[in-house]
């Protein structure tokens, strides 16, 4: 069976997150996305836990389902711990395949954090630790490094990070099958790096609010259970883990380096030239993931084994609307036009990936079927992201005014 899956979300009761991030409103944008699996995000949370053993029903494989939606037992944990005299800060995916082993899990992480104080629950202990509650819960947890690259809060962050894996898990390095690349870096600039040969690149949308669900995704044609998608994970199979669904890694809010604070964004070489130090203000960059991938790389750009499973890079449905019309994401009508789209095309998957340039003219207005062009060709400019600000992507160019303001005048 064919099917998308988001696996790192997080719920209402996680700092910065949407009130919104409740079971049924992620539902109805699971359907909108195009998913059929959801990671529960946060069950970690006492709050967060009984809701989803009182409304989640088991279907007998290690899925859960809820209004048609396929669950997966999933959270996040945040370690900061001092390693060989540095402060270092972790964030790590568990995913368990019952209530029962994620149960044990709560109970030994209680012992260490107060789990109420919120849905990503942080911990003194030793990244390894968490990786030893988890698989000492079930042999079937699966432990997941999250957005590996980022330079705060990962593996290989570049404020807080480790340059091998092996340093931060220790033992455990070999229970970890998978790893998740985060928004600023795609599975291409992963090749680069042997290291990371054996184990398999999935992508997540890491989501805050139910707009954000799927902008990153993991597509398969396997069982739909936890022991089919987490043997397709492992074999990293093309046949059964078929492809990513990716950011423009550039999109990303960590793609470069830079200093928020004095608007200055650089690239590796530059950062280089300048010795690590902001030009502006001369204090430390915040060095990025292009960065670290160049650090810890061991080949060149273009890189790619035979084996390796494909991805796509995509822009969200909803940013192509706001471009095509020069209005704001938030704007009501680029929010009613994604609706009337969905409604129309089936999901924003199918839209994006999978529909006819003549099938998609039939139910969207011509301009933002030709931004899905662009996009699907690849034909965009992107500012790149750095020190926590996002990317900005143009996929209309001064050229196309003149046709944009025709069309938004129709919107």
């Amino acid at each position: 069976m064919k099917f998308a899956a988001d696996f790192h979300i997080h719920s209402k009761y996680s700092r910065a997150t949407s009130k919104d991030m409740d079971l049924e409103t992620i539902c109805q944008w699971a359907k909108w996305k195009g998913l059929k699996v959801v990671g529960t995000g946060d069950f970690t949370h006492p709050l967060w836990f009984s809701e989803l053993k009182k409304k989640l029903k088991s279907d007998g494989s290690g899925l859960f389902d809820f209004r048609g939606i396929k669950f997966i037992l999933t959270t996040e944990v945040c370690n900061i711990f001092q390693h060989k005299e540095k402060l270092r800060k972790v964030h790590t995916m568990l995913v368990a395949p019952s209530f029962e082993a994620a149960g044990k899990i709560n109970k030994e992480l209680g012992r260490f954090a107060d789990l109420m104080s919120d849905g990503r629950p942080v911990f003194s202990l030793h990244a390894k630790k968490s990786a030893e509650i988890a698989l000492s819960a079930s042999v079937d947890c699966a432990v997941v490094p999250c957005h590996i690259w980022t330079p705060h809060f990962s593996l290989f962050g570049s404020a807080s990070g480790f340059d091998r894996i092996e340093d931060c898990f220790g033992e455990y390095s070999r229970n970890i099958f998978a790893v998740e690349t985060g928004l600023s870096s795609d599975p291409a600039m992963n090749w680069r790096v042997s290291a990371l040969d054996r184990l398999a690149l999935i992508s997540n949308s890491d989501a805050h609010s139910p707009s954000k669900l799927g902008r990153e995704a993991n597509i398969f044609d396997t069982e739909l259970s936890f022991k089919g998608i987490m043997s397709a994970i492992k074999a990293r199979d093309p046949k059964k883990f078929l492809y990513t669904v990716e950011f423009y890694p550039e999109e990303g809010k960590y793609y470069n380096d830079g200093h928020r604070g004095c608007k200055v964004c650089l690239s590796p070489k530059e950062t280089k030239k300048k010795r690590k130090k902001c030009p502006q203000c001369g204090k430390p960059l915040t060095l990025g993931v292009l960065s670290r991938v160049e650090e810890l790389s061991d080949r060149q750009d273009g890189f790619a084994a035979d084996d390796r499973i494909p991805f796509k890079n995509l822009v969200p449905l909803i940013e192509i609307i706001a471009e095509a019309f020069d209005k704001g994401t938030d704007s009501a009508s680029v929010r009613n036009e994604y609706i009337k789209a969905i409604m129309s095309g089936g999901s924003e998957f199918d839209i994006l990936i999978d529909k006819p340039y003549q099938e998609l003219s039939a139910f969207l207005p011509q301009i933002v079927v030709e931004g899905i062009k662009r996009v699907r060709e690849g034909k965009i400019s992107i500012s790149p992201g750095y020190d926590g600000e996002y990317g900005e992507i143009k996929i209309f160019s001064e050229n196309d005014r003149t046709e944009r303001l025709k069309q938004a005048m129709l919107f």
